[in-house]
């Protein structure tokens, strides 16, 4: 549902403080509509959602929040904080209480997927809805681009460690959004540009590896993940880049083995689909959400 701009809801940026940080997030629609809670993943932020919040706010309130360590909040020494996707989940956790979402539809994107989905495992009863956007919770999801992180768990040795920095770079962040993009013509560069000013500010290197090291839990977690989808069949659907260089389509249809009513959608795009898809995907979430809720 295109929005002209004329009309086109107003979308706040604010900040609040959570468990000694500053969790800044993106929020528009009003608050007594029924609301969807934004998850982003790596390298990204709350920015990622930038044309999706205003397709949406005219039925929801959305509320997008940066992770620790990741976009506009605050992003504290490894040595004061811990960067394990637990302790994400629990700031995610206490954010969602801090600005009211007490029941909300969880839209995930790749890191955003373990640490929404623990939301759901701990409180169920608050999930209405779940919206995976190449959001990944099965092993067959996961491409052979995963193989050096892989081998880093199995042998978490300091030459591990040091190969995966070449996924730190700009030049791999930029083709995390042009991989599979079929016109890059259509990707704003400031997407890109902005996540690897990020990236490099002092110790985000660090942080960014340690996350890749505490991913193999998420992997772990993937058994109570499916547990979940069986045993609470939250309304689900989702939609794929189908060309994503680290999430493979497998990992979309998966949903339907433990939720057989999940919709799939794949699109023609890569790893981050709002770049190019952004209108077909608030269509698609607007439909879904008019059935289910």
């Amino acid at each position: 549902m295109e929005t002209s701009p004329s009309t086109r809801p107003t979308v706040r940026y604010e900040t609040v403080a959570v468990d000694g940080l500053d969790i800044f997030y993106r929020a528009a629609g009003d608050p007594a509509h029924p609301a969807i809670l934004l998850l982003h993943g790596f390298p990204s932020s709350s920015h990622m959602f930038r044309d999706l919040l205003p397709l949406l706010a005219d039925r929801y309130r959305v509320v997008a929040p940066d992770l620790p360590g990741f976009g506009f909040s605050s992003a504290p020494a490894r040595e004061k904080f811990a960067y394990t996707f637990d302790h994400l989940a629990e700031v995610m956790r206490a954010f969602t209480e801090a600005v009211g979402l007490t029941r909300y539809a969880l839209y995930v994107f790749d890191y955003g997927a373990p640490v929404g989905l623990r939301l759901a495992l701990a409180h169920p009863e608050r999930i209405t809805a779940l919206i995976s956007q190449n959001g990944n919770a099965y092993e067959e999801g996961l491409s052979e681009g995963w193989n050096p992180i892989q081998r880093y768990w199995q042998e978490p040795t300091a030459q591990n460690r040091e190969s995966l920095r070449v996924l730190l770079t700009p030049e791999a962040t930029r083709d995390q959004y042009t991989y599979g993009v079929t016109d890059p013509a259509l990707l704003a560069p400031e997407a890109p540009a902005l996540d690897s000013a990020l990236l490099a500010r002092p110790g985000q290197d660090e942080v960014q590896l340690d996350l890749f090291g505490d991913y193999q839990r998420n992997v772990v977690l993937y058994s109570r993940f499916q547990e979940y989808f069986r045993t609470h069949r939250p309304p689900t659907l989702a939609v794929w880049g189908q060309h994503d260089p680290f999430f493979l389509p497998a990992g979309a249809h998966a949903y339907r083995r433990d939720n057989p009513a999940a919709e799939v959608h794949l699109l023609d795009t890569g790893h981050f689909a709002l770049e190019t898809h952004a209108t077909e995907i608030g269509d698609l979430i607007h439909d879904f959400l008019a059935r289910v809720l």
